[in-house]
């Protein structure tokens, strides 16, 4: 399997999760079950859901589509991107999605963050509160743009599109640690391993503030996955480790819940939405490494939520993977 069919999986994997999760995000697990009963199929939002409303089965979310804002910015800026850009970019996105009459805004740390620049506040301190999964959600393109053969400079890109708005070593270990997954499963190499070691490096940047290790989580959650015993491990999974917005939960739920499902990772992203929480989030994040490790994903999945939301990934995965390449020009910071 070619490292473009790793790549284009990724991607496509973070659109998948996150279009299953689209109805059943800020519901709990018993909502979900009453009002759904186990996902296994793109579905409508309901017409009374506080973010979603009336949206279309397999519409995508904030987390695609701040996930290819990310990778656009990565390809104009030849590898890297200018936190004030980013700054003025996820303005102009929150401007566009209100326009359209969209509740799906920027989440609580990055509209705090942007608007604290616009206030005349510093790049390095307006994210020193962010501690939720925004980083993480759109993370992906590094993944991409970055090899594990060089992991520093995977988690200097990382910090680049995250500083803005997750300056903290909670959300940037998170986000590194998601990165830093998706790009092993491009380089053919267990996934886990690479993500701690990123995740510990990235933990030692940005702001300090309390809260549990990340890289420590991630390890502790996928031990609570047990394939012969999904039902417990699911429930474990929701009550031990949260689904929250929290990075320290959403991200070991992740990737949990892929050690839960090792083989399959459509059931993994599946089982995300029936989870509830930020269920999107989750389905993301584990769309995107499981796609990165595994390749490949049902083809009417595929084709559903690309037509669904008009997707065209595959310029996106090229100039990525263009700048992943031995020799490639990469502009210094």
């Amino acid at each position: 399997m070619s490292e473009h069919d790793r790549a284009l999986a990724a991607l496509t994997g973070l659109a998948i999760g996150d279009a299953l999760g689209m109805p059943t995000q800020l519901m709990s697990r018993q909502q979900v079950a009453a009002r759904y009963g186990a996902i296994t199929t793109f579905l409508p939002a309901a017409d009374d859901h506080p973010l979603a409303a009336g949206m279309p089965a397999a519409s995508i979310t904030d987390d695609t589509e701040q996930a290819l804002l990310t990778a656009r910015l990565i390809i104009e800026g030849h590898g890297h991107v200018e936190p004030a850009t980013f700054a003025r970019e996820l303005v102009a996105w929150e401007d566009g999605m209100r326009a359209k009459g969209s509740l799906d805004l920027l989440g609580p740390s990055t509209k705090r963050a942007v608007d604290a620049v616009l206030a005349g506040e510093s790049l390095e301190e307006a994210g020193r509160y962010g501690t939720t999964n925004g980083a993480a959600m759109r993370v992906t393109p590094v993944g991409l743009a970055r090899s594990t053969r060089d992991l520093p400079a995977l988690v200097d890109l990382v910090v680049e599109v995250s500083l803005v708005s997750h300056n903290t070593g909670i959300a940037l270990a998170g986000a590194a640690a998601v990165a830093a997954a998706v790009s092993a499963g491009i380089d053919g190499v267990d996934p886990i391993p690479v993500a701690i070691e990123a995740a510990e490096l990235a933990a030692t940047r940005g702001h300090w503030v309390a809260g549990g290790d990340v890289g420590r989580r991630i390890l502790w959650a996928r031990t609570l996955a047990d394939p012969t015993n999904v039902e417990r491990s699911l429930d474990d999974i929701y009550r031990l480790v949260g689904t929250s917005l929290a990075t320290q939960e959403s991200v070991p739920a992740a990737f949990a819940l892929l050690a839960l499902f090792p083989d399959d990772p459509w059931a993994a992203v599946c089982a995300a939405a029936t989870l509830g929480g930020d269920s999107d989030t989750i389905g993301a994040i584990a769309g995107a490494i499981g796609g990165a490790v595994h390749g490949s994903w049902p083809t009417d999945a595929v084709e559903t939520v690309l037509a669904a939301n008009d997707l065209d990934l595959l310029p996106v995965v090229y100039g990525l993977l263009e700048l992943r390449a031995p020799g490639a020009a990469v502009m210094s910071a």
